[in-house]
């Protein structure tokens, strides 16, 4: 599902999505499909796929807001109204955590900083079940969850509960097994630990 198009960058791996409207497209997407903390990917019209990236953050921008024009004080006339274009709109706010390759008809996830600059205009989708799983493998095949810390940084104010969420879903998901999955609870509780922790103090 398409989401948007990029529109700024705040740093290498912080970039700002502007949502599409119904102006935009007939089949906009509506605020359930890019929640807090959903997997996103970043692809030009060639296919390209760029950068693999989490929502972290979200600003609505309404110019109208406290603004001194004048109102009117009964229902517009339809017939005589003026076209008016809709200038409230959605950011979303995208931290990347790396990219995807595909070889031989094998897909995996390399997970970090990716190296390349995502260019304005980038359109971006929403991932899938099977592309989050595919980015979680690496080349062999093997469950992967490298770029921890790289969000625990770059992910905003909101990194704690970020990275919280995207375990229990990875958990819950049973990508993981064993002694992976073992690892990720413990990682998840002591997250969650910290963090209730930090609050009472």
């Amino acid at each position: 599902m398409q989401l948007g198009k990029v529109v700024k960058s705040n740093s290498h791996c912080d970039y700002v999505v502007q949502v599409d409207d119904p102006l935009d497209r007939q089949d906009a997407p509506q605020p359930d499909d890019y929640g807090f903390g959903s997997f996103v990917k970043l692809v030009d019209p060639g296919d390209r796929l760029w950068a693999v990236g989490l929502i972290y953050n979200s600003q609505l921008m309404n110019p109208t807001f406290l603004s001194n024009g004048p109102r009117l004080s009964s229902e517009p006339d339809p017939i005589f109204t003026p076209d008016l274009i809709n200038e409230k709109r959605t950011l979303l706010g995208v931290v990347l955590v790396g990219c995807m390759n595909t070889q031989s008809n094998k897909t995996w996830g390399t997970q970090g900083i990716p190296r390349v600059v995502v260019p304005i205009d980038t359109t971006v989708c929403k991932m899938d079940a099977t592309e989050v799983h595919q980015f979680h493998r690496d080349r062999e095949g093997r469950p992967q969850f490298t770029y921890f810390s790289h969000l625990l940084h770059c992910g905003g104010q909101f990194s704690n509960s970020l990275i919280q969420q995207v375990l229990k879903e990875l958990i819950d998901s049973e990508l993981f097994s064993g002694s992976d999955r073992r690892a990720l609870e413990i990682l998840h509780r002591e997250m969650s630990w910290k963090s209730t922790m930090g609050a009472m103090r």
